[in-house]
């Protein structure tokens, strides 16, 4: 399968951080990740989540153990909560604490958590062990920049970027294609560069096409002038002001 092709050329790459989910194919994605992995358990650094609607004490600790199954591993380095739902926060950060103390999880966070979510979270018992929030986060999409993004920088809370080239609809700005063949680089792996620029953010492209993630892999060399970040600032804009956070 080419996923799981794709998957192999990344570990050899040294790009050791899968993101996954039992949302991602109701379960086939984990299966898929398993079967990547078998092997080279130690390699990686595997992310998965749970759905709200699991996120119970009970039906966390369920969730995560299908997860493993699923992966075929004994343990989640990273579990988050995919979005908010109904459950108590407390609720669900008793689980994962519980899962981290069995040695299920090495550590858990959240997904789509906007400021107001995130300070709430941080006022539950134990909220403060959250290990990081996986967001929307692109060129087209910098809203987190104005509130979000500082808060965790100044709490040491690492944002992961999903989407980070917008299922690639920014590629074809005439910016972006300009600005990138100045740097014999293509369009995607600029749009990546811009945002590992920050400090404490993670980028976590997908792809099943090898070359795709040989690709992504180069754009940790570019080093982009500031003149050409302000060009980009120009044609995606930062905010202004506060922004709801947006998820795809």
């Amino acid at each position: 399968k080419a996923e799981i092709e794709s998957l192999k050329v990344g570990i050899d790459l040294g790009m050791t951080l899968i993101d996954t989910a039992e949302m991602y194919g109701d379960g086939g994605a984990e299966e898929i990740v398993g079967q990547a992995i078998k092997g080279r358990r130690d390699e990686v650094f595997i992310v998965s989540k749970v759905y709200p609607w699991n996120a119970s004490l009970k039906g966390t600790i369920e969730a995560c153990e299908n997860s493993l199954e699923r992966l075929g591993t004994d343990r989640i380095d990273l579990y988050l909560l995919h979005w908010r739902g109904n459950y108590p926060l407390a609720e669900t950060v008793e689980a994962f604490e519980t899962l981290k103390a069995t040695g299920k999880i090495g550590a858990w966070g959240v997904s789509n958590f906007d400021t107001d979510d995130m300070q709430e979270l941080l006022r539950v018992p134990d909220g403060a062990n959250v290990a990081g929030n996986q967001v929307l986060y692109n060129l087209s999409r910098r809203g987190i920049e104005f509130d979000l993004l500082p808060w965790c920088q100044s709490r040491n809370i690492p944002i992961m970027a999903y989407s980070p080239i917008e299922q690639g609809r920014i590629l074809h700005n005439a910016e972006l294609i300009r600005i990138a063949k100045a740097y014999q680089a293509t369009p995607a792996q600029l749009a990546l560069a811009f945002l590992l620029k920050r400090d404490g953010v993670i980028v976590i492209p997908k792809t099943s096409n090898a070359e795709r993630v040989r690709e992504n892999r180069d754009c940790v060399s570019l080093d982009i002038t500031d003149e050409d970040w302000h060009a980009l600032d120009a044609v995606f804009p930062p905010p202004a002001s506060k922004r709801s956070l947006e998820m795809l």
